[in-house]
């Protein structure tokens, strides 16, 4: 087994879905080079988009057909415009044509060279989807991707998080690896180790300013969710919440940009039940924008992208762990303990449910936490099963196939739960602990394999089947 890098965890995203979203498109980006490799762009007479299972049955909820082929056309979900999402999908739309790689203009009608299968899933993985292009000369090349979370894309040859993958020098790949090689160093700190990982991929001043680069995003999507009134695309009509909070709790007082707002934040009452209110709120505001096709942090997915983010902003601004050494530590810590469920079980919804989303999220933000706190690093460690064992068997049943009800407020769930996960580990004798982040994962992962399919991101069950709303 080799090493992942946390920033392979914790990274720029687009929303609303990691794997519905972020994994086609990434999909049909690597699809773009397999033609660049073989062929050419200007020899492509059409290309074909089939997708199936999960992918398909949540798709348009997801955004998974609009990712498919704004992926085709050359787009980069990290540079993209987002408020001309829309915009470019209806001229391809309506023009029944594709751009393929930004370089030829190719027939391409929504419903013909683009599929959603809900009745065929591929054996692979749930997440699945085939490309197909065909060349002037009647060549066809054709390639099945599968989105395995994460953003994380995989053929039956090869899966794309291996292609960052090295070995470490002191590997990591479950709780007691971590715990070995801490002790073996002599280090106090989790942190201090995976620093020493993290420069198998660049310095320590690099791996510095990219999370500090990430706590930068972080700010700019919270605060971008906090001055946002309107309703969620989709058809659900929910209407976003954080605007209404983040009036309400800030009163009359007046800011001009994201420093004096963060200030206003900062130096706001300090009563149990306000600083639980704001931590819902920043949760609620990332994932608001998130089910906007907006940018955020991927963490370890996109339907639980609000989690780490508002215990982040908690800490930022509610405890005196303020430095920017804070932060990095923070987000490596997170980082190292989504590899492990990575690594160990999963943190794909169509694999195992929002338990993989949320509750991989929550314990990643619970043993950040308790690393700028001071706990130590069994405490780490206790506070990430915590977290995670509270949210053992939690379903992914999103209403109408959006990344909205239940996921947005169970971002706020997840948040808290992970600040209450650190507070009992700070508190606690991690040696008296009777089930270890191990033994939680391992669980996590029988839990997953077991829960019925129509529990997996397939709008088949639970909530969205109780509501009984149509996609959107």
């Amino acid at each position: 087994m080799e090493s992942i890098s946390i920033f392979e965890i914790i990274k720029v995203g687009i929303g609303p879905s990691s794997s519905h979203t972020m994994g086609p498109w990434n999909a049909a980006g690597n699809f773009l080079r397999q033609i660049r490799t073989d062929h050419q762009i200007q020899d492509v007479k059409e290309v074909f988009v089939e997708f199936f299972g999960s992918l398909a049955k949540t798709g348009i909820g997801h955004g998974t057909d609009i990712a498919g082929m704004l992926g085709l056309a050359g787009e980069n979900f990290k540079t993209i415009d987002t408020t001309k999402i829309t915009e470019k999908i209806a001229v391809m739309k309506v023009a029944n044509q594709l751009n393929l790689g930004g370089e030829k203009l190719i027939p391409f009608v929504y419903g013909e060279h683009l599929i959603l299968n809900k009745k065929r899933s591929l054996d692979f993985h749930p997440n699945g989807m085939i490309f197909r292009a065909i060349f002037d000369n009647g060549e066809e090349l054709i390639q099945d991707y599968y989105s395995v979370g994460g953003g994380f894309i995989a053929t039956r040859e090869e899966n794309s998080y291996e292609k960052h993958c090295v070995r470490t020098l002191y590997p990591c790949h479950s709780g007691a690896d971590v715990m070995r090689n801490v002790e073996k160093l002599g280090l106090q700190r989790i942190s201090d180790l995976i620093f020493l990982n993290e420069e198998s991929w660049r310095t320590k001043e690099e791996t510095e300013r990219e999370a500090l680069y990430i706590w930068q995003q972080i700010k700019e999507c919270i605060y971008k969710g906090v001055n946002k009134e309107d309703i969620l695309p989709g058809g659900l009509k929910v209407t976003r919440r954080a605007a209404a909070w983040n009036t309400k709790l800030l009163g009359d007082k007046v800011y001009k940009n994201i420093d004096e707002w963060f200030q206003l934040v900062v130096d706001a009452e300090e009563t149990f039940t306000t600083i639980n209110k704001w931590v819902s709120c920043f949760a609620l505001a990332v994932n608001e924008e998130n089910a906007s096709f907006g940018r955020i942090i991927t963490a370890p997915t996109n339907g639980a992208s609000g989690v780490i983010p508002a215990v982040l902003m908690y800490a930022q601004a509610f405890t005196d762990r303020t430095s920017d050494d804070d932060i990095v530590r923070f987000l490596l810590v997170a980082g190292e303990i989504g590899t492990l469920f990575k690594k160990n079980a999963t943190i794909s919804a169509a694999m195992g449910g929002c338990q993989a989303e949320v509750g991989v999220s929550s314990a990643m933000a619970a043993a950040g936490l308790t690393e700028i706190m001071g706990g130590t690093p069994g405490q780490v460690l206790m506070a990430a099963e915590i977290a995670m064992e509270h949210h053992l068997g939690l379903t992914c049943d999103p209403i109408a196939g959006l990344v909205q009800i239940p996921c947005i407020e169970r971002n706020s769930m997840g948040a808290i739960k992970a600040i209450t996960a650190s507070n009992i580990a700070l508190e606690s004798d991690p040696t008296k602990a009777r089930v270890s982040l191990d033994q939680v994962i391992q669980s996590m992962w029988e839990t997953a394999q077991s829960m019925s399919d129509r529990f997996k991101e397939t709008s088949e069950g639970g909530l969205a089947i109780a509501v009984n709303v149509a996609e959107c």
